[in-house]
């Protein structure tokens, strides 16, 4: 076995004026990829999405009618449609977050003109509910993804779970099911995730753990999936309400006096700020606030890290998953946008914050085997934006896309000294690095550098591959707080490079604050 060098120079340096600094001495990341010992698989569902009845997160985002001159297919943009094709969306929880537990879907069904309700929640707007089950079961099905259905926990019963699912599974001749023939879809309905209430410690109901544990017995007694097509591995899964960040104590309780079928446990955490409510701009930022962003991204670690090491004591075979179904970047809205639309831009930090946060579920992908970013469009952190009939898509929607190989790979052992960025009293890591193995038998490199201020050198070692070639993609800015605007939407986009082997060294140099992936051939 030997080593082989690929120089990857052409990373998009000189586009963006870094090639001083490239040309500078620059100290060298010594990396060590092992491909002989495979990991944990790296879930697809990981890569999962959060679209909620907040702002114009569905009405102007997902939904713009049957009658609208914007393009569509039964109410639901095109483009859309086709530019979330492209990141093979895994699965997408709906309706909500904190709304999820004021929805009752039976006001989100028919053909006929349906109830209007207030969204209190977010923004006391007035919730048309044109949008509902089958709405958003046929935009599933057009980007070619899986539902994950939050049931309403903190202001419902476990009846009208129970109805909604005979609603949207049986294949009987029961009323409910025949209601959902005449509106539209005759086959049972494909359900592979349901939730059992969401922030129950909150919004859902201000429960204490052990009452909600209760609750979640209860309402997955009757919680029951009646589509004859998902048995086996094809069961519906059910997820618990889990913890706020560092609530341990929540996870605790659930786990100990956990009972009926739980197949995941939920883990919420959101980047950018230390106090409520959040302060960070999310564009217009210096170097300090990028900083103490990425330093609260990083918290992502020991969060996952103490909760699943509790979830071991109870689950020692890791039967039971730990969902980080909502993270992202949580800032202060974006001035004179409407209050509790949580509107925000999404910046070159924002790529840097998202890769970093899937490289920790990589590296706990024995545990973590499901995540959903806050959210899909037009709201936090979200892969699109959307403006009448423009659409922009955002340096975090880039980095999924990058990351598309990872989905359902198998991780590969990395080791290396990451190095230290400091600025203003707070200290992170330089650089960021995970490797897997893809479905399609190539293994593939993530190489995150951190450090806004200097490119960064990898010399890496593949122990039981000799890679040919190599490709992939680095995704860079011209500064740490670069968007992409419906005027310019691509000044953030990804630099494709190839490179040839060579001198029994992998060496690659990617520029300041950038994401690459790189494929091994």
């Amino acid at each position: 076995m030997r080593n082989t060098a690929i120089s990857l120079t052409a990373l998009g340096l000189m586009a963006f004026g870094w090639t001083a600094m490239a040309e500078a001495a620059t100290p060298v990341t010594k990396v060590s990829v092992d491909t002989t010992k495979p990991g944990a698989t790296i879930d697809r569902h990981i890569f999962g999405q959060f679209a909620e009845h907040l702002g114009t997160g569905i009405y102007g985002g997902i939904w713009v009618g049957k009658d609208s001159p914007i393009p569509n297919t039964r109410g639901i943009r095109n483009d859309v449609v086709t530019a979330l094709k492209a990141l093979h969306v895994p699965n997408v929880r709906w309706p909500g977050g904190c709304f999820a537990d004021e929805y009752h879907w039976q006001k989100g069904i028919g053909t006929g003109k349906r109830p209007v309700t207030l969204n209190s929640n977010w923004g006391g707007v007035l919730e048309p509910n044109t949008f509902g089950t089958d709405e958003f079961m046929d935009f599933v099905s057009q980007i070619d993804s899986e539902a994950y259905i939050s049931a309403n926990v903190g202001s419902s019963t476990p009846q009208e779970t129970a109805e909604w699912l005979e609603y949207m599974t049986s294949e009987k001749e029961t009323s409910l099911a025949m209601a959902r023939r005449e509106n539209g879809h005759p086959a049972p309905y494909s359900i592979a995730f349901l939730g059992i209430g969401n922030e129950s410690w909150g919004c859902g109901g201000n429960m204490t753990p052990e009452h909600y544990t209760d609750e979640f017995r209860q309402f997955t007694t009757y919680a029951k999936n009646y589509n004859p097509a998902q048995t086996g591995d094809k069961r519906m899964k059910k997820i618990a309400s889990g913890a706020n960040v560092d609530d341990y104590n929540w996870t605790e309780t659930f786990m100990k006096n956990k009972g009926g079928e739980v197949d995941a446990l939920s883990l919420h955490f959101y980047s950018g700020f230390e106090q409520w409510p959040p302060y960070q701009p999310a564009s217009g930022f210096d170097e300090t606030q990028y900083a103490k962003v990425i330093k609260t991204a990083l918290r992502m670690e020991e969060l996952v890290s103490k909760h699943s090491a509790i979830m071991d004591k109870y689950d020692p075979e890791k039967k039971v998953a730990l969902a980080v179904d909502e993270w992202g970047a949580w800032y202060a809205q974006t001035p004179g946008s409407t209050s509790g639309f949580l509107v925000q831009q999404n910046s070159q930090r924002d790529a840097i914050l998202a890769a970093v946060s899937i490289n920790i579920f990589t590296r706990h992908a024995d545990r973590v085997r499901m995540a959903n970013i806050a959210q899909m469009i037009n709201v936090l952190q979200a892969m699109i934006l959307t403006d009448g009939d423009k659409m922009v898509l955002t340096p975090t929607y880039h980095v999924f896309k990058m990351y598309v190989p990872f989905q359902d790979s198998k991780a590969i052992p990395v080791s290396y000294d990451a190095g230290t960025y400091s600025h203003d009293g707070v200290t992170l890591p330089r650089a960021d690095i995970v490797a897997a193995k893809g479905k399609d038998g190539k293994y593939y490199l993530s190489i995150t550098n951190i450090d806004p201020d200097e490119p960064l050198e990898v010399d890496a070692s593949i122990l039981g591959f000799t890679p040919k070639k190599a490709t992939g993609q680095t995704l860079v800015a011209p500064k740490i707080d670069s968007i992409n605007t419906f005027d310019k939407p691509n000044l953030v986009v990804p630099k494709a490079f190839s490179a040839t082997a060579k001198n029994c060294a992998l060496t690659l140099k990617v520029a300041p604050e950038s994401v690459t992936v790189v494929v091994l051939e």
